[in-house]
């Protein structure tokens, strides 16, 4: 059953983010239905919801974010909950998943997960379609995000269990692990049982520290997209930061555009242009790698639910060595994880190809 609306859907106004401030995370300021052009297949009631989260510093902030109700009637106990935490769509508002929609890729992805009797809840992350910008690859805000869109969708239907996963990819992979090590004491309200991530981001702080002006021209059309969203995330999660005396006068226009652009329009902008570029000294400096590595690294202990990374092979965007590396420390501490990787698939691919695997494994985590 659908709940009252809490708040009129300005959720971008002063007022809501000034009650936003003192209200629990999880909070529902707004909802309303969602468009139906948005639906993913199969979905029997769907709405957008603004709710007070948490970000990485403690502070409470404004998230939005989508919820898909499966067809049908709800099994005893509830429809068990996908958190769904997505992948880069760049940081502006307009390319929140939730008012601008989804990739083909994603909605055929999700349309499996809900075809097994999950429902969808996804969020667009702090600053993505709600007040400030949206801190990029900030970990533990982007967790807070995934599991107060939990407790938000459970305020609005009641039909939705307490027992929740996180699923995501790429960027969204980066934050169902830190969700997988900060759930269970963040949100103990909710039966957390573990996470699966595909192609998820790690070791980036000590690759993007290497980086300055000397940086050669490498043609992969899309790094230096990348690597100007991670700058203007860093400078989103670490204001007292001064990031500009890293960046030329190109770097500092290329890196307040990545505040806006979504991610073709991005590629499209920085076509041509160096991460060297980019940069006025080298990024090898203590105070830079210090606050990079506040936000962007994954966690390799707390965790007290198990949890599934998938890996592409030929992933260019995360490249395998990367992923590895992890893999190494987190054995080296005795995490409780799955790890596989897939021959032939590459970053988006993984997506697809692990299917097989991470449906049975999260069948399994609920099965208790």
């Amino acid at each position: 059953m659908l709940a009252t609306s809490l708040a009129p859907a300005a959720h971008a106004s002063t007022g809501a983010f000034t009650a936003a401030s003192t209200a629990a995370p999880g909070t529902v300021v707004s909802v309303s239905p969602l468009p139906a052009p948005l639906w993913l297949p199969g979905t029997g009631s769907a709405h957008r919801v603004t709710y007070v989260s948490t970000d990485s510093s403690g502070k409470r902030a404004l998230s939005s974010g989508a919820m898909f109700t499966p067809k049908g009637k709800a099994p005893r106990g509830g429809w068990p909950v996908v958190s769904w935490t997505h992948g880069t769509v760049g940081i502006g508002d307009s390319c929140a998943p939730s008012t601008a929609g989804r990739s083909e890729r994603d909605i055929t992805y999700l349309t499996t997960w809900m075809a097994r009797g999950y429902a969808i809840v996804s969020s667009d992350y702090i600053g993505l379609g709600t007040p400030g910008v949206h801190p990029y690859l900030d970990g533990r805000t982007a967790a807070h995000s995934a599991a107060d869109m939990v407790r938000a969708a459970r305020h609005v239907d009641k039909s939705l269990a307490r027992k929740w996963v996180a699923i995501g990819q790429s960027q969204g992979g980066h934050a169902a692990l830190f969700t997988a090590a900060t759930a269970p004491k963040y949100a103990p309200d909710l039966d957390f049982r573990g996470a699966v991530a595909t192609g998820p981001p790690s070791n980036l702080e000590s690759i993007v520290s290497l980086a300055g002006p000397y940086i050669p021209n490498i043609p992969l059309p899309d790094l230096t997209a990348y690597t100007a969203y991670i700058l203007a995330g860093l400078r989103a999660a670490r204001p007292g930061l001064n990031l500009d005396r890293y960046l030329t006068p190109l770097g500092k226009q290329v890196v307040k555009d990545a505040e806006n652009l979504c991610y073709d329009p991005m590629v499209k902008r920085t076509e041509g242009i160096g991460i060297g570029q980019l940069l006025n000294r080298s990024l090898f400096d203590a105070t830079f790698f210090t606050n990079l590595r506040g936000i962007m690294e994954v966690p390799l202990t707390g965790y007290t639910r198990p949890f599934y990374i998938g890996q592409g092979m030929v992933d260019t965007t995360v490249p395998i060595p990367l992923t590895l590396k992890l893999v190494a420390a987190l054995k080296a501490r005795s995490v409780n994880f799955t790890f596989k990787a897939y021959p032939g698939a590459d970053h988006s691919g993984t997506m697809a190809a692990s299917l097989p695997d991470t449906t049975k494994f999260v069948a399994a985590l609920f099965a208790h």
